[in-house]
């Protein structure tokens, strides 16, 4: 079996699928890219189990067949290629590929594609188009607030929804809780789907490299991708999200409105002197007008940082961990944001201060 493409389609192709095969030691199949030819087609395949992608291309072909190559192999090779766009040849020669280009050529080592795990197709489930760009606004802008453990999948996860003219991405790890609302067409039935958030980056990264409208297929166990030639499909979480609405403080007691940049390069400051836990504690006492930002470590020493900001409500002093702050403003565009509390032991509230309400973010405090 014999191919022929063009080094720069190749490229793109291998830089992608890369990214998706698995490093697995127990089934070495995983760490492949298959290839299976037809009539001048080829479809590039990779898995992990949790994501699949599939992106097809047309080639010149002699006959119809299938490889699986190690995927960092070929992706190493591939990408020290010059960049003009010479044809590239790939031919099977018994156990081995040889890759050859004007400039080189190259043999590496197949592997038996039997083990090579079917990548699922999503039929019978909901269907809708929506827009690359909602979809990596929505996930960005919460993702880092899911739980890192698989102890329990739905916090895990990064959860979607339609409400409204809005559809909603949430994520929470229990210490925190990001909620981002994206306008979305109403043509977009989008159903209530938990994606789990080791895939997301993987996802991320295929929607970057779209231009418009996906096309997002849902059924119980798994969600799709696909524009035109290329598919990735990835498994879901079948769980119930908590319904977070009810830790969703219904009023505040003291409110802090102050610049964004000010903020971040006070807790930048602050966190020099911070604990093991990376606590931080914030005092603020609306009538003296003083909001100061306070870290203590019996091994480095004490700081004391004041922030102009504006002030209303009772005097509070509340700690947190300053990493759970301070993610939340990679999702805020506005230049100043809010600070709600209503309590001691209650969620602080964190949004932005502009006409764009469609971001929420909150955060529980420490106990000293």
């Amino acid at each position: 079996m014999k191919i022929e493409l063009q080094t720069q389609k190749l490229k793109e192709i291998i830089q992608k699928v890369d990214r998706i095969a698995g490093k697995h030691t127990t089934l070495p199949v995983l760490s492949c890219v298959l290839i299976e030819v037809t009539k001048n087609s080829a479809v590039f395949k990779a898995t992990n189990l949790d994501v699949g992608i599939e992106m097809s291309i047309p080639v010149k072909s002699n006959e119809s067949g299938s490889v699986a190559i190690p995927a960092h192999t070929l992706s190493s090779f591939v990408s020290q290629l010059p960049d003009q766009n010479h044809i590239i040849s790939m031919e099977i020669e018994g156990g081995n590929i040889k890759i050859t280009t004007p400039q080189s050529s190259g043999v590496i080592k197949t592997v038996p594609t039997d083990d090579f795990p079917t990548i699922p197709q999503v039929t019978g489930g909901q269907e809708f188009d929506l827009s690359a760009d909602i979809l990596i606004k929505g996930l960005k802008s919460v993702w880092y607030s899911a739980s890192v453990s698989s102890i329990k999948p739905e916090l895990s996860s990064i959860y979607i929804y339609r409400n409204g003219e809005y559809v909603t991405f949430a994520a929470t790890d229990s210490f925190r809780l990001a909620e981002k609302k994206v306008k979305a067409p109403a043509s977009a039935k989008v159903g209530e789907i938990l994606i789990p958030f080791k895939n997301i980056a993987d996802i991320i990264r295929f929607l970057e490299t779209i231009n418009g409208s996906i096309k997002v297929t849902t059924s119980k166990n798994l969600i799709s991708f696909k524009e035109n030639e290329t598919y990735l499909v990835s498994r879901v979480i079948d769980g119930v999200f908590p319904d977070y609405h009810q830790i969703i403080p219904k009023g505040f007691i003291t409110e802090v409105v102050v610049l964004k940049q000010d903020f971040i390069n006070a807790l930048k400051i602050s966190n020099v002197f911070s604990d093991k836990f990376n606590q931080i504690k914030l005092v603020i006492d609306p009538k003296s007008k003083k909001f100061e930002i306070q870290t203590k470590n019996s091994d480095v020493g004490e700081n004391k940082t004041l922030v102009s900001a504006a002030l209303s409500g009772e005097h509070i002093e509340v700690n947190f961990n300053y990493k759970y702050v301070s993610d939340c403003f990679q999702s805020i565009e506005a230049d100043s944001i809010s600070l709600q509390l209503s309590g001691i032991n209650r969620p602080m509230v964190i949004r932005p201060v502009s006409g764009d309400q469609t971001f929420m973010y909150i955060v529980m405090p420490m106990n000293r």
